[in-house]
């Protein structure tokens, strides 16, 4: 064979386009797949998520996006040589230069999602916000970024059961998960003008003590059982109860 075809043969083809707006997107993460076959899955995966299907599983997005097998997503997912930490850093720093310096609202909620056999890490019967009960499935407390009424994601963390455990794993509450963030967010830059966050985390002291510590003004929910102490200059006046 000629040394130039050689050569050819071996240069790293153009990905497979997809959508235009997927693509101009996923072109600023394109140095951080080595093989353009994970690229092109991570490209599959984004068309999928903005898809119309109601599940967003591997089988349904491979069937969506025009692919045989959704064996190649997983093989991307579970066993590709990519870096999570370097395309999370990617993201972030993408979403603070097109915020340019304006400050934003962040949100922080937890979501839970059923989860059927034992295969997923970090699966146990817990309480799931999505179906109001007590169900197998996995919990991440995540944190929206609102600015001008756009709602967008910027950081989530899986919840740890004790019972699942890995040995490199520490367990931390979803409070400290929560604070987390936050550290996590300031640290990368971010602006923040207000935090909000349901009873959970409104009426947990350390992540209020964490907001505050930032010297982050907040709005947290409490249950109308919950006590709170009150600065000196506040006064509430009492309702009589016949």
């Amino acid at each position: 064979m000629d040394v130039e075809l050689q050569i050819l043969k071996h240069l790293k083809r153009s990905p497979t386009p997809t959508v235009s707006v997927i693509d101009r997107y996923c072109d600023s993460y394109n140095d951080l797949f080595s093989d353009v076959r994970n690229y092109e899955c991570f490209k599959y995966l984004h068309q999928g998520i903005i898809s119309p299907i109601k599940r967003k599983s591997l089988p349904e997005i491979a069937k969506v996006v025009g692919i045989s097998s959704p064996q190649s997503l997983h093989h991307f997912i579970a066993n590709s040589p990519w870096s999570v930490s370097e395309l999370k850093k990617r993201r972030l720093s993408s979403t603070k230069k097109a915020l340019k310096e304006e400050k934003i609202i962040v949100v922080v909620d937890e979501t839970g999602d059923r989860k059927k056999g034992k295969k997923t890490d970090y699966v146990a019967r817990q309480y799931l916000g999505s179906v109001g009960k007590i169900d197998n499935g996995i919990v991440s407390v995540n944190a929206y970024g609102v600015y001008q009424n756009i709602t967008f994601p910027l950081m989530f963390k899986v919840f740890k059961p004790r019972g699942t455990l890995k040995e490199s794993d520490t367990y931390q509450t979803k409070i400290e998960l929560a604070s987390s963030i936050i550290g996590e967010l300031i640290e990368f830059g971010f602006k923040i003008e207000l935090v909000l966050a349901d009873s959970l985390y409104g009426e947990a002291s350390s992540f209020i003590r964490t907001l505050d510590k930032y010297q982050l003004p907040w709005v947290v929910a409490l249950r109308n059982n919950h006590g709170v102490w009150l600065s000196p200059e506040q006064k509430v006046r009492a309702r009589s109860v016949v």
